[in-house]
């Protein structure tokens, strides 16, 4: 499907309706193709984003694909932090 600029911009609805609908849209400038809208691949997740990044070399891949260690919480000997903020609140 192809949209100029000024029809696009008055019907752009109609052309997220065409791309929802699987459909490229070409934006034309006096009859020159300048852009396509066109819907994402159904596969784009998550994974496929971090592969495209390493690939790019904005990435390192983990050297261990082992999960994260779990996390336990630690106590600590001391005034609470919520007293000590409100003491700090009180005195300003």
């Amino acid at each position: 499907m192809q949209m100029g600029l000024r029809e696009a911009n008055q019907n752009f609805s109609k052309a997220i309706k065409a791309v929802k609908a699987g459909q490229e849209v070409v934006l034309t400038e006096r009859g020159k193709p300048i852009a396509t809208i066109k819907p994402l691949k159904a596969n784009q997740n998550g994974d496929s984003a971090v592969r495209r990044l390493e690939e790019a070399g904005l990435l390192r891949p983990a050297r261990k694909k082992s999960p994260l260690p779990t996390w336990t919480p630690r106590s600590i000997k001391g005034v609470p932090l919520s007293r000590t903020l409100r003491e700090e609140r009180e005195q300003s």
